[in-house]
């Protein structure tokens, strides 16, 4: 292996190391990992290969560790694909340079919507989700025009947003039916659609897959995903160049907004509840899965394959932790190393790609 390829792949070996205390066979993740190396610089050249990597240390802790072995890869699946589903349009919106923190209080939202229509105004299930899907789309289009007319940093904007949304939910959900949480009269189609099962996975998994489909297809192929590299690449040569950067922006925000409603109602319908506080893990976890997956925090790089695997290194850590035998008051110290070193070693790795370019 060359000396360029040694140093890329130091920062992989660093993560298996900090994992000693887990798993001794750190030969075989070494060899793993040197393995994966004899293919070259080119390999790692790509968000979604930096991710790959990245899993790396996760996939040799699950084959080492019998206890990981019990898990089913269709469980951890479903862990990651509600956040999945929320992270593909933070993603895209992060390439654009921007941050969306009002996912969280969108979620329990929408579920607030569909529980309150149905079971208190005594609305069909259809007509309440599609209110929910209207209620984030609102929420995404004043996050977009807020943060381009005013030029205040996304992060404020939508980190107020979250705040004024989540009371504004309680507040009106207290005084309309004096709970902040409450049951879902739902039909047979609705389980269908949002809930159906089939073992240990369920449909939520499908529509995680539909949404990296349409992001990826959006992102590599289409036009706008052109113009989504160049707002966040440079906002003033991609306006001079004839970008509409400020139309960008504002539809990116409007699809968080309605990615996170929409996750509102799978949750509402496939816990036959709304609850206001739904969601709130996501504010943080969709930027970590995305930075994660290796998308710039500055913008102008990344890829929705970049941004699966990230969200499924986070499924896979949050859900293995637990058989490893640790004391659970452990785990979110961890995770959260875990986590840091794994950010750590993409963002080297990707500066040592783009400097050997």
């Amino acid at each position: 292996m060359s000396g360029e390829n040694g140093r890329m792949f130091r920062a992989a070996l660093v993560q298996l190391r900090a994992s000693r205390a887990i798993h001794p066979n750190l030969d075989q993740a070494e060899m793993l990992i040197r393995q994966a190396a004899k293919g070259g610089a080119h390999y790692v050249q790509t968000p979604e290969n930096t991710a790959l990597m990245e899993l790396e240390p996760a996939r040799v802790l699950a084959q080492v560790q019998p206890e990981a072995e019990s898990v089913p890869l269709q469980r951890l699946r479903a862990l990651a694909a509600e956040l999945g589903i929320i992270a593909i349009p933070v993603g895209m919106l992060m390439i654009a340079g921007e941050f969306d923190l009002s996912i969280g209080s969108t979620v329990g939202a929408a579920s607030m919507v569909v529980a309150i229509g149905t079971s208190f105004f005594g609305l069909p299930v259809w007509p309440a989700i599609g209110l929910a899907l209207v209620l984030g789309a609102c929420v995404g289009l004043l996050n977009g025009i807020a943060v381009v007319k005013t030029n205040l940093p996304s992060f404020i904007v939508t980190l107020a947003t979250n705040f004024t949304v989540i009371g504004a939910t309680m507040g009106f959900s207290r005084l309309v039916a004096n709970v902040t949480s409450s049951s879902i009269v739902q039909s047979d189609t609705a389980h269908a659609v949002f809930a159906a099962r089939w073992g240990q996975a369920n449909i939520s998994i499908l529509w995680w897959i539909v949404a990296a489909l349409i992001g990826g297809w959006v992102l590599g192929r289409s036009t706008f995903g052109n113009w989504i590299y160049a707002t966040g690449g440079n906002m003033e040569a991609a306006r001079g160049a004839g970008v509409p950067v400020e139309r960008v922006k504002i539809i990116l925000f409007i699809a968080t907004g309605v990615a996170a409603a929409f996750v509102g109602v799978l949750q509402g319908v496939q816990w036959n509840s709304g609850n206001s506080t739904y969601g709130q893990g996501y504010v943080f976890q969709a930027p970590i899965v995305v930075v994660i997956g290796g998308v710039l925090l500055g913008g102008g790089y990344g890829s929705v394959t970049g941004i699966f695997f990230g969200t499924a290194l986070f499924g896979l850590i949050s859900t293995g932790i637990f058989y490893t035998g640790w004391n659970t008051d452990w785990i979110q110290l961890f995770l959260g190393v875990l986590l840091a070193l794994a950010v750590l070693a993409n963002n080297y790795v990707r500066r040592f790609a783009l400097m050997a370019r």
